[in-house]
C-alpha cells in the first residue's frame, strides 16, 4: 500500500507517543490493590511486570514482598502466613515483612538472604505501591483524591483490562467518545461537538467540555432530579500522574440563577495501574457532593457507570486485539484530531518519562572500569 504524505506524517508522528511497547514508568505511585482486597491471605499480584505476594500484618499494616523465594523461586502466593512472616511451601524459609529471611530450617544460619520488599501507603479505599528506587519513596507525592475529602460519598471497583494503560489514560482525555462508545450508557449526541478548552503544561494535561444545553442521561438526571429539563453539563478530564486520572463533572439547570442552583458535582478517579505492557488493573473511586445520606443513589449511580466502563473495556481491548496484530507493520497509521492535542502532548510525556528513566537504568548497570595502577620503576 502506497501511503499519503498526511498517512506518512501520521506515522513519524507516532513515533514520539507512548504506546504498548514503550517501557513502563518506575519512579512513580500506583495503586496496587482495593483497600479491602488485601487482608490475611497471601494475595498475588503483577504490577509493571514485577509479580508481588500482598498480605496484612497482625496490626492490619500492607506488606508488598517479590512474590519469591530467594532460594529456588517458589512462589510465596503459594505459600503460609504465620504471624506477620510468610513460611516458604517448597524448603520452609522464613521471611518478614521487609522481605530479609529470618529462618532456614535446613540450616542455622540465613544470613544474606533476602527478596525485596515495596512501600506502600494506604489512603481510603486504595493501597498505593512505589515500585521504583527505594530511597526516592516519597509519601507526600501521592497524589490528592479530592473525593475523599470530606462532604462527599463514595464507591469503588476493579476491572481487570487487557489493553496498555496509556490507552486508557488516553480515552479518558478525549471524551468525544462518549457520543459513539456509550450511546447506550451515558453518552449523548452533542456531547462530541460540544466546545471545549485544553490545559496543556508539562506533566499535567486537562480538558474541559461545556456540553450546553443538553437533556441528561438517567446516570445523572434521575440523581440530581434533572429529568427532562435544558440542564449543562460540564465536564473536565484531568491528567494527575501516569497512576491517575480524574474526570470532574457539574450538573444544573440553566433556567436556574446561579444563587439558584445546587451545588452537584462528581469526581471520579480512574486508576490505571499497568500488569504488564498490554495489561492494566483498572481501579475506580467514583465520589458525588450531594444526595450524601442515600444508598440507593449510590447503588443506582455505582451499577450505571460501571456498566459504560465496562464498554470502555470492551472498546480496548478491541482496539489492543488490532494492534498486536497491525502496530508494527510497514503500512500502519493513526491519524490524531484536533481533539486529540491534550492525549497527544500526554502520550508525548509518558514516552519521554520513561525513556530518561530507562536511561537512568542502563547507566547504572555499567560496570565501573577502574584503569590499573601504574607500575612502579
Amino acid at each position: 500500500m502506497s501511503l499519503t504524505r498526511v498517512q506518512r506524517a501520521a506515522q513519524v508522528a507516532g513515533r514520539s507517543m507512548a504506546g504498548r511497547n514503550t517501557p513502563f514508568i518506575y519512579n512513580e505511585w500506583y495503586v496496587v490493590a482495593l483497600s479491602r482486597e488485601i487482608d490475611r491471605e497471601l494475595m498475588a499480584r503483577t504490577v509493571l511486570d514485577r509479580q508481588l505476594v500482598l498480605f496484612r500484618k497482625e496490626d492490619g499494616t500492607p506488606v508488598a514482598l517479590d512474590n519469591r523465594c530467594g532460594h529456588r523461586s517458589f512462589p510465596l502466593s503459594r505459600s503460609a502466613l504465620e504471624g506477620d512472616t510468610v513460611v516458604c511451601g517448597y524448603h520452609g524459609l522464613r521471611y518478614d515483612e521487609n522481605g530479609q529471611c529470618v529462618e532456614v530450617p535446613s540450616q542455622c544460619s540465613c544470613a544474606g538472604i533476602s527478596i525485596r520488599s515495596y512501600p506502600l501507603h494506604q489512603q481510603g479505599p486504595v493501597v498505593w505501591i512505589w515500585m521504583g528506587e527505594p530511597e526516592e519513596a516519597d509519601i507526600s507525592k501521592i497524589p490528592a483524591m479530592p473525593m475523599l475529602e470530606e462532604g462527599w460519598v463514595t464507591s469503588e471497583d476493579y476491572m481487570p483490562l487487557k489493553a496498555s494503560y496509556v490507552y486508557l489514560h488516553e480515552n479518558l482525555l478525549d471524551l468525544t467518545h462518549l457520543s459513539f462508545l456509550h450511546a447506550k450508557t451515558f453518552g449523548t449526541p452533542d456531547y462530541a461537538k460540544a466546545d471545549f478548552d485544553t490545559d496543556i503544561g508539562d506533566g499535567r494535561f486537562l480538558l474541559k467540555r461545556y456540553v450546553v444545553p443538553t437533556r441528561l442521561p438517567p446516570v445523572w438526571a434521575k440523581p440530581t432530579g434533572l429529568e427532562g429539563k435544558d440542564a449543562a453539563r460540564i465536564t473536565t478530564s484531568d491528567f494527575v500522574s501516569p497512576a491517575l486520572h480524574i474526570v470532574h463533572a457539574q450538573f444544573y439547570d440553566i433556567s436556574l440563577d446561579e444563587s439558584e442552583r445546587p451545588d452537584q458535582r462528581i469526581k471520579t478517579a480512574h486508576i490505571p495501574t499497568p500488569e504488564t505492557g498490554t495489561s492494566t488493573h483498572y481501579f475506580v473511586v467514583h465520589g458525588r457532593n450531594f444526595a450524601l445520606e442515600e444508598n440507593e443513589v449510590t447503588d443506582f449511580m455505582h451499577e450505571q457507570l460501571m456498566a459504560a466502563f465496562d464498554e470502555d473495556v470492551v472498546g480496548l481491548e478491541a482496539q489492543e486485539e488490532l494492534l498486536a496484530a497491525r502496530h508494527e507493520d510497514d503500512d500502519f497509521f493513526e491519524i490524531s484530531l484536533s481533539a486529540d492535542a491534550a492525549s497527544v502532548a500526554m502520550r508525548r510525556y509518558l514516552k519521554r518519562r520513561a525513556e530518561d528513566e530507562a536511561v537512568v537504568r542502563e547507566a547504572k548497570k555499567k560496570p565501573v572500569s577502574v584503569k590499573p595502577a601504574a607500575a612502579s620503576a
